[in-house]
């Protein structure tokens, strides 16, 4: 996991991964400033060591003075060994209400330099005075396709271009989305994709993915939308990748704080929906993906506060990323968990929570743990408190009533993170109960609903969980694939177990291991 200070305002924004050498090489943004991009490193994923900033805002009078927004990483196709940075940039002179896109290079990933202002003519020949006088004597300074020899590309930054999307800031809406770049690449073509919106269409629905291709090195052409569906009002951090026959395009919505994806078997045909396309639940944003040793990652910072999303973000463990045999995608528990066990938890037997009532309940035979209520709720832990851990079984319900899950539990307050499973419906809502302080009437009881996730089953009677807590992270797995993702540290540490109303619970195949906690810094990790 990784996040800014917490005793300041500063927090993770926007983040790009790369995966090279056997490195996680991560580029992210910093708010509320966004001042510059920042640089860490890491070789397992979960640990991380900040080192030298990759970019910062540009000297008053650039294009790129004021702020610094998303970026996207990737090697240069044109260079063998070498990487092109594509990022976001709002001037002081715009008032930060037009973005465009610049771009930096590297050879080493370590060392940045920005590509320099200029714009090429329609013969080809780069004069940035000449062609600087040229564009401001046309309309709006924008170069005509038609004229020669002012007829330009440009390079960067690169704008939105009128021919297709929203580009003048006295519009309708006052301000101009063209930020969030993505590089996407396949054969001897390639593509820059942006968040950006059509000219069309109704108001707060013209939400698009722009679409430019590179024509030649570092020079990109504007085309149509890669993706147009008049429904939301922008479709932020579009990723673009290609997984055996198909297409995916992810990206998120600030309606309600998700990442999704739509498919195609060909990027020239529409986009079309699965019954379920969201990724990763509320809360998780702007997804990135990369791909490792191992295959695809998908990255993201997560915000508690939906309304304000520039405070106390910070970036969960990564997903993998994989397509199901039906075409679907699925994210799935980062296998780096699995390095971090330092133990078990003793899981023979388990007791109910209620002091009053306290019984033990040991596993049979077979290895398997029945717990009962046959009116109301009850919970079970295990005696031993536990912080960061992995939790894995195989449940079976029978009868009218549900279950679920509790852990950081006090065992005197019986204060902590609670997981309703309704396995009839395929839903998980985990919720944090807590007591406040003496005195204060009705709000002494402190519930909050923290997330919600849904599955799909076959079988809604038995199910394979996984719950992993790490640090302030939390994270569900219903079968293979995630359905809880977040961060919340109310509560450190306390009491394991599983609850059930009304209902006979079959526990199998259960396991517990204890988890090496999360650190912030890996200081032996070298900066090239």
């Amino acid at each position: 996991m990784f996040s800014e200070s917490t005793w300041s305002r500063k927090t993770i924004g926007d983040v790009d991964v790369v995966y090279h050498e056997g490195l996680y090489h991560l580029f992210h943004l910093v708010l509320p400033n966004h001042d510059f991009i920042a640089h860490a490193i890491s070789d397992n994923g979960l640990n991380w060591r900040r080192i030298d900033n990759a970019l910062f805002i540009d000297d008053p009078g650039s294009w790129d003075d004021l702020m610094l927004w998303t970026m996207h990483v990737t090697p240069d196709p044109h260079q063998a060994g070498h990487w092109r940075m594509f990022y976001t940039g709002l001037s002081r002179r715009d008032q930060g209400l037009k973005q465009r896109i610049g771009m930096a290079t590297s050879s080493d990933l370590y060392r940045w330099k920005k590509s320099p202002v200029h714009w090429v003519d329609g013969r080809g020949k780069t004069d940035p005075e000449r062609i600087k006088r040229a564009r401001e004597k046309l309309p709006n300074g924008k170069a005509s396709r038609t004229r020669s020899p002012v007829d330009m590309k440009s390079c960067f930054p690169v704008s939105p271009d009128d021919e297709f999307y929203e580009a003048d800031v006295e519009g309708e809406r006052r301000w101009i989305s063209f930020r969030d770049p993505f590089y996407f690449h396949e054969g001897d073509r390639g593509w820059l994709l942006a968040a950006a919106r059509t000219k069309d269409g109704p108001l707060v629905r013209r939400g698009c993915v722009a679409s430019m291709e590179e024509v030649e090195p570092n020079h990109f052409e504007a085309q149509p939308p890669l993706f147009a569906p008049q429904l939301y009002d922008d479709i932020e951090v579009p990723n673009l990748l290609k997984i055996e026959e198909d297409y995916y395009l992810i990206g998120s919505l600030r309606e309600d704080a998700k990442i999704r994806y739509w498919h195609t078997s060909d990027i020239k045909k529409p986009w079309k929906n699965y019954h379920d396309n969201v990724l990763l639940a509320k809360g998780n944003y702007a997804g990135r993906v990369c791909r490792d040793d191992n295959g695809i990652l998908l990255w993201n910072f997560f915000t508690r506060s939906l309304d304000d999303r520039t405070v106390n973000n910070l970036m969960p463990p990564p997903k993998r990323l994989v397509r199901r045999s039906n075409g679907q995608l699925q994210v799935r528990s980062f296998e780096a968990f699995d390095d971090r066990v330092v133990g078990e938890l003793e899981t023979q037997c388990i007791r109910t929570l209620k002091q009053s009532r306290q019984q033990d309940h040991c596993r049979t035979d077979d290895g398997s743990i029945r717990l009962t209520s046959e009116a109301g709720f009850q919970a079970f832990a295990f005696d031993q408190p536990i912080d960061s851990f992995s939790m894995q079984a195989r449940l079976t319900l029978s009868g009218a009533g549900k279950c679920g899950l509790l852990f950081r539990v006090d065992e005197a307050s019986h204060d902590g993170y609670y997981i309703s499973l309704d396995l009839a419906k395929g839903i998980a809502q985990i919720r944090s109960w807590g007591t406040g302080p003496p005195g204060s009437g009705e709000h002494m009881l402190e519930f909050d609903s923290l997330q919600a996730g849904f599955w799909h089953t076959e079988n809604c009677r038995e199910i394979d969980i996984r719950l992993i807590s790490f640090g302030s992270y939390h994270e569900l797995s219903i079968g293979d694939g995630v359905v809880l993702s977040l961060a919340d540290a109310k509560f450190t540490k306390g009491l394991l177990g599983i609850y059930v109303e009304t209902a006979d619970l079959l526990v199998h195949d259960l396991k517990v291991e204890r988890l090496e906690p999360p650190t912030q810094t890996d200081e032996h990790l070298t900066t090239g």
